[in-house]
């Protein structure tokens, strides 16, 4: 059906609102500082036809994924989902990103007619598995990682499965905040629902979904008139991941994009093949990372949805890193491997569009997992990832302390963490130097150090770029690369791998140090009042001012 522009530009900010407040909803409802604080969660609507047509600005590997997941999980129940049913799901192979993130998929019905889905996804801070957190660095299969849900009818007629609930209560470490969490995603859903049927019930099925299929050609039109501008040939780059084979050696994941005319290809071949340690990247998690860079790299202002992926063509070879056999362990592959195949596809494109592609940013999200009994024998759990450095870019400075790439969630204040858990923070601050100089800076990571309050506690490192730095462009100079340090109550200082799963102790501190951004341009060629104001921030120490950029102070 065919609707005027008006109308479908009405709709389409009411859909892009529905996602927002849906996650506005799983904020305020959420029991874990993970959800509530970091906002480890996203949102979007679907057609009836499983197509997305609204996303909330949330988690980019989540949001990618997330189309993959509505079209696999509800293959199983097309025709059997009634008002009030949700499915749960967290199964990689389906769900598209790793055991900690549930998905929750509700069906948007109005007098028996499917209108469309609500769905969202969140981090749980543990689904099992045999380390707390669920991201142990040392598994070598997907059992290992925590509980497997395939898609499973949660909520039947509004009323959550109670013996599905005991299950997954059974199985994780702290079932309260798991529950509490599970609870706020059911409010996400039907919050998304709820604005999807005020709509319906103002304009009528047939207009919205004919206001739908409006948006996403749009968004096509729009997409194929960006490729279109790039030039044709063939854009090939290759990047590493590191202390990932048994020696310790590093695999390759390489990216060849052909653009012809208003189409690309990207083309995984020879990419390393998957490996026994949980850094595979479930198609899923690839597909989202080459969303994430066309996203960036054209028009902020073409609506996100299915219609832009139209022009898009996949080669991604069973069994390689980046689409990886069952059961193949995924855990880091969300959050690490994704980082890394955003670098390699920025890579590529930047010798498509230099101007609009920045140097590497940090290229990790820098995962910490901890659990363990407090000292009246209460389980915790805590995850989070720690911002670094963004690369800079082709007209200014990267940017400091900052998540960059594949994630978008927030800070989680000190002060929540110490009045819940046994850490005692030491430092939180700005690693000076860590940016990659260049005429545009690389921002600077992070150094942030904690230590153990109680008997003892299993600690997970999942991270990257800690012996590869973040490269620069034009001349700019790479990133600082990140260390993890464990200082024992002896004064001890122990180096920790880039991933890595170990016990340790009361009195235990963890130094942690994120990677800086590439630089972009020559360092030569840098303001010296930009110089000059890196100084007195911090960012800087003299010595680099002096011997890098050739800067005295005056």
């Amino acid at each position: 059906m065919m609707v005027d522009i008006t109308t479908v530009e009405v709709i389409k900010g009411a859909l892009i609102y529905a996602a927002e407040e849906m996650g506005i909803a799983l904020k305020k409802s959420a029991y874990s500082p993970n959800i509530k604080e970091r906002m480890d969660h996203s949102c979007a609507i679907f057609n009836h036809r499983r197509e997305l047509i609204a996303q909330a600005e949330h988690i980019p590997v989540h949001l990618g994924s997330m189309a993959i997941a509505v079209k696999l999980g509800l293959e199983k129940y097309q025709g059997e989902l009634g008002q009030g049913d949700m499915l749960l799901l967290n199964d990689p192979y389906i769900s598209g990103t790793h055991l900690p993130d549930l998905t929750l998929i509700a069906p948007i019905i109005k007098d028996g007619y499917l209108v469309g889905y609500a769905a969202n996804k969140a981090h749980h801070t543990d689904v099992g598995g045999k380390a707390p957190g669920s991201l142990a660095a040392d598994s070598t299969e997907l059992y290992q990682e925590g509980l497997i849900i395939p898609p499973v009818k949660f909520l039947r007629e509004g009323l959550i499965d109670a013996e599905l609930s005991h299950l997954i209560q059974s199985n994780v470490r702290t079932p309260e905040v798991q529950m509490g969490d599970i609870r706020a995603q059911i409010a996400a859903n039907n919050t998304g629902k709820h604005r999807v049927l005020e709509l319906i019930d103002k304009y009528g099925v047939e207009v919205v979904h004919g206001a739908m299929d409006s948006i996403m050609d749009n968004s096509e039109t729009r997409m194929r008139d960006e490729i279109r501008a790039m030039p044709d040939g063939i854009y090939s780059a290759v990047d590493y991941m590191e202390d990932i084979l048994p020696d310790g050696g590093d695999v390759d994941i390489r990216v060849k994009i052909i653009k012809q005319g208003d189409e690309l290809v990207f083309d995984y071949s020879g990419t390393h093949t998957q490996v026994d340690k949980p850094v595979n990247a479930p198609m899923g998690v690839t597909v989202a990372g080459i969303y994430y860079v066309l996203i960036c790299i054209t028009d902020s202002t073409i609506p996100v949805n299915d219609g832009c992926f139209r022009p898009i063509t996949l080669k991604i070879p069973q069994g390689c890193m980046m689409n990886p056999n069952r059961p193949a362990p995924v855990a880091g592959g969300n959050v690490e491997t994704s980082q890394r195949n955003a670098d390699v596809i920025m890579k590529a494109f930047s010798k498509i569009l230099p101007c609009k592609v920045p140097a590497a940013g940090q290229g990790t999200m820098n995962n910490i997992t901890i659990g363990g009994l407090k000292d009246n024998g209460e389980p915790w759990t805590f995850y989070e990832t720690i911002g670094g450095g963004s690369g800079g870019r082709s007209d200014g400075d990267g940017v400091d302390g900052i998540h960059v790439n594949m994630t978008n969630t927030m800070n989680t204040p000190i002060e929540v963490l110490e009045a819940s858990l046994p850490l005692e923070f030491k430092a939180y601050r700005l690693r000076p130097d860590s940016g990659g100089v260049g005429k545009y800076r690389g921002g600077c990571g992070i150094e942030r150090i904690w230590t153990l309050t109680s008997s003892k506690a299993t600690l997970s490192i999942m991270a990257e770029r800690n012996k590869l730095n973040p490269w620069g462009l034009a001349g700019g100079h790479d990133g600082a690369t990140g260390e993890y340090i464990l200082v024992t109550p002896d004064g001890s200082e122990i180096r920790l791998p880039s991933k890595c799963t170990i016990t340790i102790g009361r009195g235990d501190t963890l130094i942690i140090r994120t990677p800086g951004g590439g630089g972009y341009g020559d360092p030569v060629e840098r303001e010296p009042e930009k110089i000059k104001r890196d100084l007195v921030n911090g960012l800087i120490s003299t010595r680099t001012a002096r011997e890098t950029y050739g800067y005295e102070k005056g």
